[in-house]
């Protein structure tokens, strides 16, 4: 298995059928309480250890999922509000070195998480057909329709979950 995608690798299609964007909004509807399931229990050592060498902290993970997922709430209400906005990219690696990430309880992160998923959801699944096929410009990667990224997302929250909870089974925790 490879330690960088335990999920898998996301594999993006032009276009996603009804019952595969519900899916889509089910796994992130789902993904903070999976997420507050994979730490549970953890110890502070446990907290600090990588998930793979080279790799993040659980900790780090943890953060990372509400700092990604903020930034993904915000370029879809631009998407709906903004003719093709290009949205502006960030140093993920970065930000999981500041003072915040190395810190702050791991519980103040499943709270923003589960605040914002509560949101986003709200607004996911308020979407008409037509809005789904809204775009945003990504620097780095062109266009993407809100549907797109609504399966990126998906797949992002189970692919970090996965990092932890694949982590949690090697080490027998």
């Amino acid at each position: 298995m490879d330690l960088r995608f335990p999920a898998g690798q996301f594999q993006k299609a032009d276009s996603y059928s009804e019952d595969e964007r519900a899916r889509f909004i089910a796994e992130i509807e789902e993904t903070p309480a999976r997420l507050r399931a994979a730490v549970e229990g953890l110890t502070a050592e446990q907290l600090e250890a990588p998930y793979r060498p080279d790799g993040w902290t659980v900790r780090q993970v943890a953060h990372h999922l509400p700092d990604s997922h903020m930034n993904g709430y915000s370029r879809m209400k631009m998407a709906l509000t903004e003719d093709e906005p290009t949205i502006k990219t960030y140093f993920e690696d970065r930000w999981a070195q500041l003072a915040d990430t190395r810190t702050v309880p791991v519980e103040v992160s499943l709270a923003l998480l589960e605040a914002l998923h509560e949101r986003w959801v709200t607004i996911w699944r308020s979407l008409t057909p037509a809005e789904f096929t809204r775009k945003f410009k990504h620097p780095d990667f062109g266009a993407l329709t809100l549907e797109q990224h609504l399966a990126l997302y998906a797949w992002h929250g189970r692919h970090h979950v996965a990092h932890i909870t694949s982590l949690r089974e090697r080490m027998g925790w």
